[in-house]
């Protein structure tokens, strides 16, 4: 097939022949996949969310969080709980203490 009737023609309709020929033809090298890393900072809300992070009920997200174990992920306005993720289940994974 020529070049310029793959170039006419629509991808959805190429075979994967078609397709690598054409990449090909135009030079388009395999570049190094570099790994995604999503450097964005992920929140859960109020003591439902605590409770949905840490995957246990109501009662023991809000032990959790008077416990003051994840008090530096967690930023509250008034009655506005945001808790970061991340930072939170690092934090509660922590030993503090020495138990006996």
């Amino acid at each position: 097939m020529n070049i310029n009737e793959l170039k006419e023609k629509p991808i959805w309709q190429m075979t994967g022949e078609e397709l690598l020929c054409l990449l090909k033809s135009e030079g388009v090298k395999d570049a190094p996949v570099s790994p995604v890393i999503d450097t964005s900072k992920k929140y859960v809300y109020g003591i439902p969310g605590i409770s949905k992070l840490f995957g246990c009920s109501i009662p023991t997200a809000c032990r959790i969080k008077k416990s003051g174990k994840i008090d530096k992920a967690i930023t509250q306005i008034g009655r506005k709980i945001i808790v970061d993720s991340e930072l939170a289940i690092e934090l509660a994974g922590r030993k503090s203490g020495v138990r006996r």
